[in-house]
C-alpha cells in the first residue's frame, strides 16, 4: 500500500479535463484538493458535439440542471443517428436510442417481425420504434410522463466552459500554464510533479491525463504503450467546420458515407457542426477539403480544421499514479458519438474505486479491465458498420467489406445470421436494439429465427403489429415540433430574441 491520495492534478482542460474536474469537485470535493492545469495557448479538439443518452445519467449524478446546460451550450435534442449510403449507395436507416417493438421471455421483437415478414405483412422494422418515428417526424417532447430516450447535440467548447464554471463552485483550482516537463519519482517511477514553463511545480498524489492524443503523462512520461486498431478502423483524419443553420434543427445526427469514409452533420440551436472523416490512404487532404466544401449547407463560419488520429487504445488507462481519460486514453472514432461517454464512464468508475488509502495494483487492474472491456465492445460495434456493407464501388469499401474482424464481433455476426439472436456482452454500452438496427439497417438478415410468432394466428400477429404501430403514430402526432419544444424549454438568448421578433 502506498501513500494516501489527497491531491489530484488534472493535466489539460477542454471537455475531458473539466468533466473530470466537475465530477471530482462535486462528488469528492470535501475530501480532495483538485487542481486543473491548462494553457489558454493550447486549443482543444472540441468537435465532440454529439452525445448518447448516458450523458443524462452523468448530469443527474452531478445535479446539473438540463435546461441550464442546454441554454449554455446551444444544445438540441438527439434521438439517434441517420446512416446514409452505408449498406449500399442510396440506403438510409436510423439507429435510434429507442426500443423496437416488444418481445417476451422467449425472444426479442425481431423474431415476431421476421415471422410477419415471412408471411408478407410486416412493415419496416423501424416503424415499431417510438423514438425513431419521432425523429423522422421532426418532433420531440420530454417530461415526467414521457419516457423518451434521448441525448444531445451541443457546442463542445461551450460545454467545457460550462463545466469549468460548475467545477469552480466546488473548489477546483485552475492553474494557467504550459507543462514543460513531467517529473518522475526516482525511486517509485510515479509522477511526482508537473513542471510548468514558468518553473512552477504542481505536485500531486494522483494525476489525470487529459492532454489529448499526445498523452503527455500516460505515454510521453510513463511509456504505457498503444494498441493500434487501424487494421479494423482505417480512417485516420477528420476535417471539421461550422456553418450557419439554414433550417430547423433535426433530432438526429447525419452520418453520410462517401467513397473513403463518411461525413457528419450535427445541428445546434445557433449553427451546424460539419465534418469529413476519411482514410488518407484513399483521399488526399485537398480532395477532402473540396468534398467537404461541396457538401455543406449555409454560410461557412470557420475555416476547416484538420484532425489527425490513430484508432486504438493505451495498453492501460491507469499506469502507476496516472489515469488517462478522454483522447489521451485512446480513440475509436466519432461514428457513434461515444467520446464524451467514455470520459464520463471513466471518471464515474474512478469515483467508485477512488484510492483514498493509497494506489494499489488490484485497484488499477480492476479499473483497467473494466475500461478495456468497454472500449473493445464499442470498437466491435463501430467495426460492424464498416464490415456490414455491400458496397464495392471504391477500394476503401472493398477493404472494409473483406477485412478480417475481431473474433468477438465475428461470433456476434454469425450468431445473428444463423438464429437472429443478439446476445450482448455484459460490458456492452450498446444493447440489443442498437445491434439490431445497425445489422438489419445494413441489409444483414438472419437465415432463421425463433418461431414464437408461429404460436399466434396470422390475425393475432398482424393485429399485434398494427396496434404497436398505431400507438406510436398517435403518440408522435401529439408531440410538438423539435424547434417549438426547444423555444419553450431551453432556447438560448439569441433564439429567444428571434422568437420574440417573430411574435
Amino acid at each position: 500500500m502506498e501513500h494516501r491520495v489527497r491531491k489530484v492534478v488534472i493535466a489539460g482542460g477542454g471537455t475531458a479535463g473539466w468533466t473530470v474536474a466537475a465530477a471530482l469537485g462535486k462528488v469528492l470535493g470535501t475530501l480532495l484538493d483538485v487542481t486543473l492545469v491548462e494553457s489558454d495557448d493550447i486549443g482543444t479538439v472540441g468537435v465532440g458535439e454529439a452525445t448518447i443518452p448516458t450523458m443524462r445519467t452523468f448530469h443527474h449524478l452531478l445535479g446539473i440542471d438540463e435546461r441550464d446546460f442546454m441554454r449554455e451550450t446551444n444544445a438540441t435534442f438527439k434521438l439517434g443517428i441517420a446512416f446514409e449510403n452505408w449498406g449500399e449507395v442510396g440506403d438510409r436507416y436510423i439507429h435510434s436510442f429507442g426500443t423496437v417493438g416488444r418481445g417476451n421471455w422467449m425472444g426479442d421483437f425481431q423474431n415476431l417481425w421476421l415471422e410477419a415478414r415471412e408471411k408478407g405483412f410486416a412493415g419496416e422494422f423501424g416503424e415499431y420504434c417510438f423514438e425513431l418515428q419521432a425523429a423522422e417526424a421532426g418532433r420531440f417532447y420530454t417530461g415526467e410522463k414521457a419516457p423518451t430516450s434521448y441525448a444531445f447535440h451541443l457546442d463542445a467548447t461551450a460545454y467545457g466552459q460550462f463545466l469549468r464554471r460548475f467545477s469552480e463552485q466546488y473548489g477546483v483550482r485552475r492553474q494557467e500554464g504550459k507543462i514543460a516537463t513531467v517529473d518522475l519519482d526516482g525511486e517509485s517511477g510515479d509522477i511526482a510533479a508537473l513542471v510548468l514553463e514558468s518553473g512552477e511545480r504542481i505536485e500531486g498524489d494522483l494525476f489525470i491525463d487529459c492532454t489529448g492524443f499526445r498523452g503527455l503523462l500516460i505515454e510521453d512520461a510513463l511509456k504505457t504503450g498503444y494498441e493500434d486498431w487501424t487494421h479494423w478502423l482505417p480512417t485516420d483524419s477528420a476535417l471539421a467546420v461550422q456553418t450557419q443553420s439554414v433550417a430547423e434543427p433535426l433530432t438526429y445526427t447525419r452520418a453520410m458515407a462517401h467513397d473513403a469514409g463518411w461525413q457528419w452533420r450535427i445541428p445546434l440551436q445557433h449553427r451546424v457542426g460539419n465534418g469529413l472523416v476519411f482514410c488518407s490512404e484513399y483521399l488526399s487532404d485537398d480532395a477532402a477539403r473540396d468534398r467537404l466544401a461541396g457538401n455543406i449547407e449555409g454560410e461557412q463560419l470557420t475555416e476547416p480544421r484538420m484532425i489527425r488520429y490513430r484508432t486504438g487504445r493505451r495498453k492501460s488507462m491507469w499506469t502507476r499514479n496516472c489515469v488517462a481519460l478522454g483522447l489521451s486514453s485512446g480513440f475509436i472514432e466519432p461514428l457513434e458519438s461515444t467520446s464524451i461517454h467514455l470520459i464520463q464512464i471513466g471518471i464515474t468508475r474512478l469515483l467508485k474505486c477512488f484510492p483514498f488509502g493509497g494506489i494499489s495494483e488490484p485497484t488499477r487492474d480492476h479499473f483497467n479491465e473494466l475500461m478495456i472491456k468497454e472500449l473493445e465492445c464499442i470498437r466491435d460495434f463501430i467495426v460492424l458498420h464498416y464490415k456490414a456493407t455491400e458496397r464495392d464501388d471504391s477500394p476503401f469499401w472493398q477493404r472494409c467489406r473483406d477485412m478480417a474482424i475481431p473474433d468477438s464481433l465475428a461470433h456476434r455476426i454469425e450468431l445473428f445470421r444463423q438464429s437472429a439472436l443478439v446476445h450482448p456482452d455484459p460490458h456492452d454500452l450498446f444493447r440489443v436494439d442498437s445491434w439490431l438496427q445497425v445489422m438489419m439497417g445494413q441489409r444483414m438478415m438472419p437465415q432463421a429465427w425463433h418461431r414464437m410468432g408461429a404460436l399466434m394466428t396470422d390475425d393475432q400477429l398482424r393485429g399485434t403489429l398494427v396496434r404497436m404501430k398505431e400507438n406510436i403514430t398517435r403518440a408522435v402526432g401529439q408531440m410538438p415540433t423539435h424547434q417549438a419544444f426547444i423555444e419553450r424549454y431551453c432556447a438560448n438568448g439569441s433564439t429567444n430574441d428571434a422568437v420574440m421578433q417573430r411574435a
